[in-house]
């Protein structure tokens, strides 16, 4: 304390103030770097809100006395308390989505709501419904749905409602899978709504789906690749049951067919006949008559008598039977239609690792599976494709010793950034204020602190008076030739020597005092010894 006393007595008015400034400095910057690092790390709460809502989440913050922070359209709370805060927000409804749904019904009343105000507010809550809806795809941060549904008129033509969709998509355009999505999602919410009159425009790239624009729900594999690659993974994993991760490889190549074809068949089986009816019929016919006799000579007299002696009588009968059956034959249709993307030809193929045994010596030795394995995990295979030998499906397994991986890179270790909470920008403000604080300390304090210049006391001041104790200007020139000669000229060192000689000509008192407390002055390591 003495030192610091005497010290400020010593310093004029102007260095005064500096070193007031600089220990106020000094003492802010370490008052910062404590704030700093006792501040805790914020995390983001939520982002993109509506001002409405972002003011009630706000308020319930101030509420419940959470500290938080405004970055642009960001709310920024504590990393510890953050799963605790959403929590608690989403207890009290909040952030309100801002889009109002069914729950426009509840405020109307039975009492002076018109069929036509009722028809207004239900169509909002089905618009808003469908943009929760919308919103509640992932990366999708704003949906609006209009629905146009015309009003009905006696003697007047129905017409079809219409409606438009506004998507805009958190990480950058909407594409046309998630554009048919909604059109389909609004079509089948919406009775009487065609698709194709569903319009849904992104709020960045415009028109996606226009009006009367055939978007297909889905479109078919007809090449087999998507049923190839579902049937591999399914075979990885049963195999790694078996054989472990990574030690089984399959490639499955599907053959679909290309072309449509309809056959139809009709087969009738005549041994396979039913009766189902019978008639039958039965005519029977009989006649008796007198027939002329022969010729006589008798005969052809006038005398009737004669002639009726020479008749004779005749007799006729007929019967005659009918049958008719009624028989149902057995009779098959077929029709078969063949589209574009059935399976024709399936073939797989599995390669799996041996097993691998380690001795004491720590040497390792690869056998291959035993056949009886390879053809156990074969009709595992078998199953679990649907193998079709009429088909002509391929199934081959077999067992080959896989080649050892290289492993690239390094093994990622925990770094010094993971052991403290902190993120970049905290430790860069750290950084700037330690090394404003070293700057002050080093330029500003320490110079102040530093041992003042030795003061000439009475006797040296005497001394100087009468002489003694002076070196010779000539000689010391001298001197500082011979130094000179030995250290060798250069051009800085001569300007140097040049300015040197000059002041200790104007100054020649100072110049030998200065060398002389030069010369007295020892270190106290050299006292010592």
């Amino acid at each position: 304390m003495d030192r610091l006393a005497s010290l400020w007595k010593e310093m004029d008015a102007r260095k005064r103030i500096l070193a007031i400034l600089a220990g106020l400095a000094t003492v802010a910057v370490v008052i910062a770097l404590a704030r700093l690092a006792s501040a805790p790390s914020m995390a983001l709460l939520y982002a993109g809100l509506e001002p409405r809502a972002a003011a009630e989440v706000i308020t319930s913050l101030e509420q419940k006395g959470v500290p938080y922070e405004l970055r642009g359209q960001a709310i920024y709370v504590p990393t510890d308390e953050r799963d605790r805060v959403r929590l608690g927000l989403a207890s009290e409804n909040l952030p309100a989505t801002g889009i109002a749904g069914y729950e426009l019904l509840d405020g109307l009343s039975g009492f002076g709501t018109t069929a036509e105000m009722f028809d207004a507010t239900y169509w909002r809550a089905k618009e808003g419904e469908l943009a929760r809806t919308l919103l509640a795809a992932p990366g999708m941060r704003a949906a609006r749905v209009h629905i146009a549904n015309p009003v009905r008129r006696p003697f007047e033509r129905d017409k079809a409602p219409t409606a438009s969709v506004i998507l805009t998509s958190g990480g950058g355009t909407v594409d046309e899978t998630q554009a048919r999505a909604a059109r389909y999602l609004v079509a089948s919410a919406v009775a009487g709504l065609n698709p194709d009159n569903v319009t849904v425009i992104d709020s960045v790239a415009g028109v996606i789906l226009a009006a009367g624009d055939d978007a297909p729900a889905q479109v078919k594999d007809l090449s087999g690749t998507g049923r190839a690659e579902e049937l591999r993974a399914k075979l990885e994993r049963l195999l790694a049951a078996r054989v472990g991760d990574g030690k089984a490889v399959v490639e499955v190549t599907v053959d679909t067919v290309m072309e449509s074809e309809t056959v139809s068949e009709r087969v009738i089986d005549p041994a396979s006949r039913v009766a189902i009816a019978e008639e039958t019929s039965e005519k029977s016919e009989s006649s008796e008559g007198n027939g002329p006799g022969g010729v006589t000579v008798a005969s052809q007299l006038p005398d009737p008598a004669q002639a009726g002696q020479g008749g004779q009588t005749s007799k006729r009968s007929s019967s005659e039977t009918r049958g008719r059956s009624n028989f149902e034959v057995s009779e098959v249709r077929r029709e078969r239609v063949r589209m574009p993307g059935d399976v024709r030809r399936l073939s797989v193929a599995v390669l799996v690792d041996g097993l691998t045994t380690t001795a004491a010596d720590g040497t390792t030795t690869w056998t291959q599976r035993p056949e009886a394995e390879l053809v156990a995990l074969g009709e595992l295979v078998r199953s679990a494709v649907g193998f079709d030998e009429a088909r002509g499906d391929v199934v081959t397994i077999d067992s080959l010793e896989f080649s050892p991986e290289p492993v690239l890179g390094t093994r990622a270790e925990a770094g010094v950034f993971d052991l403290f909470a902190v993120n970049a920008m905290t430790l860069i403000q750290l950084g700037v204020l330690a090394g404003v604080a070293l700057l002050l300390g080093l330029f500003v304090l320490r110079p102040m602190l530093a041992a003042p210049p030795v003061a000439l006391t009475q006797a040296d001041g005497d001394a100087l008076e009468d002489g003694q104790g002076m070196i010779n200007p000539e000689e010391l020139a001298a001197s500082l030739e011979a130094a000179q000669q030995v250290l060798g000229p250069t051009p800085e060192s001569e300007a140097r020597l040049l300015t040197l000689r000059e002041a200790i000509a104007e100054r020649s008192e100072e110049a030998t005092l200065l060398l002389r407390n030069w010369l007295e002055t020892r270190e106290p390591g050299e006292d010592a010894a």
